[in-house]
């Protein structure tokens, strides 16, 4: 099953969470199974909400009554942060207020009858620290995989704060209420993955928002600085929305889970779940959750670096060993076209594919093995098929066999150096072998 996270509105674990919720076929399974978890001071409830006209699902998080807010202004200001680490008991130097989910402004009054107001200040100088949070995640009675997906997100999550503040990750101090509200989001969105059975999970880039947040020690930018480390390498983007759209929780979820961050690839959606945010904006401010149908194309998308560069002033010797060098280093493809440059000279067109990731690295190699002064470059997108490999016996011997499939075909094709290894050991025409 394939799940596709549209995060146009950022990304924060109580919405992500709702969004998960609404695709599953008995929701109320869920919920029953979070509430019998015994996590500590926690309470769960999914609550219908309405933005820009379109329903959704906002997922209440309390810890000790508590829920975690945030005011709905361009500075918004993490009223659970506001004691001082540098004093506490633990007596280290930094500021955990970024454990915390996305904006809430919840003086209002929900369907339990009791009126909420947490525009307050929470002065209790205890927390919870990193390992204390490990000893609560391995008790809880989850399958195997859930608890080893929750103690790798917190992981990412512990690590970033460690960077971001200068100590060891054992000594990571995230505030109480914080800590239980994102324990609670963090272990609900790896059972909802779990209870979905979803195996390929994709996202669109990140909105993160814009402005700056207000912690204890001043105004941060946003994305905070911990966001900021736990998004590196994932398509971020800004935008007209003031605030904190993404946060350390949403980050350190979508890291753990997401295999690729781009376009949604050709798929047959089952359902769509719709995970709320609470400030209401003039865009519809929600998570979205395409669940696909089992039938759906097996193909996938993704997006690969096109090195370019002309060259006219080397011998066909030299531009082939560089070729053979770049494909050594791991190119996806080198390929070689004839050109014709300015008055008439003929040369050739060098063209490396390689992941983009790797773009710097392949812009190196080319200055170092071509005489080039300057490499052109694009990320184009690319439609794939999925590919699996697999050795089978033969009379002649064992064979690599490639299986490509998706988007309605199916294909199958032996290893060429296999092939060409059998035809000299029997001394038949490789045509003969295939």
């Amino acid at each position: 099953m394939k799940l596709y996270l549209e995060c146009n509105m950022g990304a924060a674990g109580d919405m992500l969470m709702a969004a998960l919720y609404e695709l599953l076929p008995e929701p109320e399974a869920f919920l029953d199974k979070m509430r019998s978890l015994g996590l500590p001071g926690i309470e769960i409830f999914a609550e219908k909400s309405v933005k820009c006209g379109i329903t959704g699902t906002h997922m209440r998080v309390t810890a000790r009554g508590t829920e975690e807010t945030q005011e709905t202004d361009a500075e918004p200001t993490h009223n659970h942060d506001t004691h001082n680490h540098d004093t506490h008991a633990h007596g280290h130097s930094h500021d955990h207020g970024h454990t915390h989910d996305h904006t809430h402004n919840h003086t209002h009054t929900h369907d339990h009858n009791h009126t909420h107001d947490h525009e307050h200040e929470h002065t209790h100088d205890h927390g919870l620290t990193y390992p204390e949070i490990l000893r609560i995640i391995k008790a809880l009675p989850l399958p195997e995989r859930v608890i080893s997906d929750a103690l790798a997100v917190y992981a990412l999550l512990a690590e970033a704060e460690s960077e971001v503040h200068g100590v060891q990750i054992e000594q990571v101090h995230f505030h109480e209420v914080g800590a239980l509200d994102a324990l609670a989001d963090i272990v609900g969105v790896c059972l909802l993955i779990d209870m979905l059975g979803v195996t390929d999970i994709s996202a669109s880039p990140v909105h993160v928002g814009t402005g700056f947040v207000r912690c204890a020690h001043g105004l941060l930018p946003v994305p905070a600085p911990a966001t900021a480390l736990l998004l590196r390498d994932i398509p971020i983007y800004g935008g007209a929305v003031r605030g904190e759209l993404c946060t350390p929780t949403g980050a350190a979820l979508l890291r753990r889970f997401v295999s690729r961050f781009g376009d949604m690839a050709p798929m047959k959606t089952a359902k769509i779940g719709y995970g709320m945010g609470t400030r209401d904006l003039e865009r519809c401010n929600c998570v979205r959750a395409f669940l696909s149908s089992p039938e759906s194309p097996d193909g996938a998308r993704d997006e690969i670096a096109e090195l370019r560069c002309n060259l006219d002033d080397m011998t066909g010797e030299e531009i082939g060993f560089a070729a053979e060098a770049l494909t050594d280093a791991g190119a996806l493809d080198v390929f070689l076209t004839p050109v014709y440059m300015k008055k008439n000279r003929p040369a050739t067109l060098f063209t490396v594919l390689c992941r983009t990731e790797d773009k710097e690295k392949f812009t190196q190699l080319i200055f170092k093995y071509t005489t080039t002064l300057g490499v052109r470059y694009e990320t184009p997108g690319r439609a794939i098929l999925t590919r699996t490999e697999a050795t089978r016996e033969t009379s002649l011997g064992a064979v690599r066999v490639k299986r490509s499939e998706g988007y309605g075909v199916a294909r199958e094709k032996a290893e060429y150096d296999d092939i060409a290894r059998l035809a000299r050991e029997n001394g038949i025409a490789p045509r003969d072998v295939r």
